[in-house]
Formats: C-alpha cells, sequence, structure tokens
C-alpha cells in the first residue's frame, strides 16, 4: 500500500518585515519640531490642515444649528425632537473636537475663527420657520456631511490612516444622525420624504 504525502502549498512572497528597531530609534530623533509628523507620513500636512479646517466649520455650523433648534423647536409634540435636536448638538461637538485636536497634531491652529464661518463649511446655517422645516434642514446638512466624509475617506486612505480613522468614526455617527431625521420626518409628516433602499 502506497502512501502519498500531500504537497504544502507554497507560501505567498512574504511581506518585508518591519523596520528595525534601531532604525526606528533612531528616525525618531530626527526632526522632532515635527511632532508626529514623521518621514513615513504619506500625506500634504498642508492640504489636509486645510481639509480639517473646512471640516471643523462644518461641524461648529451643525453644533449651532442644532442648538438653536433644540430651543426654538415649538409645537405639541416637540419635547422629543429637541431632545434629539440637543443630543445631536452635544455629537456635534465632540466631533469638532476631535478635527480640532486632529488640527493641532497636525501643527495646525484650529480656525474658531466665527468671520466666514458659512463659507468654510460644507453644511449650512438653516433655522427654519417650523418644527418639520428644523427636521428637514438637519436632514439635508447630514447628507452633505455623509457625502463629505465619504468623500474624505477615500481621499485619504492609507496617506494619513489616523485622520481617515477619526472621520470614520465620525461618519458613523452623522448617518445615524441622517437616519434620526429622517425617522423624525416620517413621524411628523406622516410619509417618508425619501425612500428606503
Amino acid at each position: 500500500m502506497s502512501t502519498q504525502t500531500a504537497e504544502k502549498p507554497a507560501k505567498p512572497a512574504s511581506k518585508p518585515f518591519l523596520t528595525d528597531v534601531k532604525t526606528l530609534r533612531d528616525r525618531a530623533r530626527q526632526n522632532l519640531d515635527t511632532g508626529n509628523i514623521t518621514s513615513t507620513y504619506e500625506g500634504d500636512v498642508e492640504k489636509t490642515i486645510d481639509i480639517l479646517q473646512s471640516v471643523l466649520a462644518t461641524e461648529i455650523v451643525c453644533v449651532l444649528r442644532y442648538t438653536m433648534h433644540s430651543i426654538a423647536a415649538s409645537g405639541i409634540s416637540s419635547d422629543s425632537v429637541k431632545a434629539e435636536f440637543a443630543e445631536h448638538a452635544r455629537e456635534e461637538q465632540e466631533h469638532m473636537m476631535a478635527v480640532a485636536e486632529r488640527i493641532n497634531q497636525l501643527g495646525g491652529t484650529p480656525n474658531f475663527n466665527p468671520e466666514g464661518l458659512t463659507s468654510r463649511s460644507a453644511s449650512q446655517y438653516a433655522e427654519g420657520e417650523n418644527l418639520i422645516d428644523m427636521i428637514k434642514e438637519n436632514l439635508i446638512a447630514e447628507r452633505i456631511a455623509v457625502d463629505h466624509y465619504r468623500e474624505l475617506i477615500r481621499y485619504f486612505g492609507d496617506d494619513d490612516p489616523a485622520t481617515r480613522v477619526m472621520l470614520e468614526g465620525i461618519l458613523v455617527v452623522e448617518e445615524e444622525h441622517t437616519d434620526d431625521m429622517h425617522d423624525l420626518l416620517v413621524a411628523h409628516e406622516g410619509k417618508p420624504m425619501l425612500p428606503r433602499n
């Protein structure tokens, strides 16, 4: 009785191992004034900061709009909507702080100057005349943010994984906000404005 031994499949070509510790240590001692921007950072720092200034402005505008809506919303069933607006304002403020911190980490100065804020922001500051208008304006703003952050995530890719991961985390919350605003619109209008796929 002959026995055949199965051949082991060939291992795929291995990736080069990580940089040796001595080289890592030597590189870390170079250019200390650049902070976390080392020779392995593959993005364009100035362009990244510029993009993040726009993201920061977008988040500030969202904080302001949601805050105003959480106070100004009125009507027979507005209490739960006001609470939702207030919760979203808090979450947008968390995004604002994360983006500002990332700008700082990259060596930039976060631009909180109210002058020109709306021109730097992807979303608009729209008050709305009534509860339905407020919900619609927030839904529109969230849809803008979702599309904008998806584009930015693709743009940063592997060139700046820290910025990409931060934006991915923000995107998850913005998608939840979009869903929340859509659900509120359905509840208050009695029919969906947007078809669900």
